[in-house]
């Protein structure tokens, strides 16, 4: 892109309201909630959505959400059989 990280980042800021790191997190965040909900193991999730370990996940709900991932499993999930996200076939 011909620009340096640090203009990058900036450029990311003004287009989208945050960091590129937050957006990442974010991104992370949202997916991990959908795979929660659909019945998938904190486990498996954390590991499908790219966290460094479960424990990183769960750190991450906590300061998000207040809530651990299987509070929020528990709290949130369907009850119907558990279903694959698009683009996450195993």
């Amino acid at each position: 892109m011909g620009v340096s990280p640090r203009h990058l980042a900036r450029l990311f800021a003004a287009e989208l309201g945050t960091s590129p790191a937050r957006f990442v997190e974010r991104t992370r965040l949202d997916h991990a909630k959908a795979l929660l909900d659909a019945g998938h193991s904190v486990a498996e999730t954390s590991r499908r959505v790219g966290f460094g370990s479960a424990e990183t996940m769960r750190r991450l709900f906590v300061a998000r959400l207040g809530v651990s991932p299987s509070q929020y499993r528990a709290r949130f999930a369907t009850t119907s059989p558990r279903t694959e996200l698009p683009g996450n076939a195993t």
